[in-house]
């Protein structure tokens, strides 16, 4: 029980940053546009600085192991997800312009924020090399499916985006400095890790503020959408929960909670941007983003408990 009350103290400072991003939105400190200014800070600057100094480490027979897991459970999850959208939207009753959106909140996950800070408590470093294997597919499939899905058009996709957005090329050059028998120089290691170490505390600042722009009214609203819970049920529990078989598997016990936790990270912000680029209902994929969002300070504690038991 060590390790769980480390890690519940852990989240509830990665809570208590969230909670000072609201209260700064609240009072004016920060403005509306400070969302999009953090998101782009976040995904152009300091995000693929923490993956750039976190995969400058020495390549072993361990980690490729360790890396094969993530790309068989990460491929494995994906596809599961995707079949299980599916369904939910054929069975749904909403309108058309929602029904993409629904399904985009259930397959999508916030991996890039809040799941780096996750892994970055649990396991340093290294969690951050766990998680950026673990997202190479999830990058690919959220770049090219994610947009069709609201575009319903094959022609909409841009693949130069998908290979040259900051995440993939991160972590492509990454990986090219991990497989060779290099190392950044000592002063571009420091600048990345100093530079990189911000995404945590800024990620969760962001969840704040996302939290703070929603009016009292919308709350009210959300509570009565049952489709928005069925979301977020399925995308907080019901699909982490689905590698519980690979519990069986000699796969080792930081890989395994790795995955489970950030299969089941809060429906991904990028799915209100696609909305609103492709003519989705964006304030549907809003509501959903802001309560799995609010829920996941249940969830990933909870989802931690049960691999806890299941590991020990």
């Amino acid at each position: 029980m060590e390790s769980l009350s480390a890690f519940m103290q852990e989240m509830l400072v990665l809570y208590g940053v969230a909670i000072l991003g609201f209260i700064v939105r609240k009072i004016g400190v920060l403005n509306e546009n400070a969302n999009d200014v953090l998101t782009q800070l976040i995904l152009y600057i300091t995000l693929p600085a923490l993956i750039l100094y976190s995969l400058d480490i020495s390549f072993s027979a361990t980690l490729l192991k360790e890396f094969m897991w993530f790309i068989m459970m990460s491929a494995y999850i994906l596809a599961i997800s995707c079949f299980l959208a599916y369904w939910m939207r054929k069975s749904s009753q909403l309108p058309e312009k929602q029904k993409s959106v629904y399904e985009g909140l259930i397959i999508f996950g916030n991996q890039g924020f809040i799941g780096y800070a996750v892994s970055y408590i649990l396991l340093g470093e290294q969690g951050v090399v766990y998680l950026t294997i673990f997202n190479i597919c999830y990058l690919v499939l959220i770049w090219t499916y994610g947009i069709y899905l609201f575009s319903r058009s094959k022609e909409s996709i841009d693949w130069k985006k998908i290979f040259l957005n900051p995440g993939i090329l991160s972590t492509l050059t990454g990986l090219v400095i991990f497989l060779l028998p290099i190392r950044w120089p000592t002063v571009v290691s420091v600048g990345l890790e100093s530079v990189g170490k911000m995404t945590i505390p800024l990620s969760m600042m962001l969840i704040g503020i996302l939290i703070a722009n929603v009016k009292n009214s919308t709350f009210i609203l959300l509570m009565k959408n049952t489709y928005i819970w069925k979301s977020s049920l399925t995308r907080l529990i019901i699909i982490p929960l689905l590698l519980l078989p690979f519990a069986a598997l000699p796969v080792p016990f930081q890989v395994f909670l790795i995955a489970v936790l950030v299969s089941g990270m809060p429906s991904a912000p990028t799915i209100s941007l696609y909305s609103q680029r492709y003519g989705g209902d964006t304030y549907f994929a809003s509501m959903g983003v802001l309560l799995t969002t609010a829920l996941c300070i249940i969830t990933i504690p909870l989802l931690y408990i049960i691999v806890y038991i299941l590991g020990n």
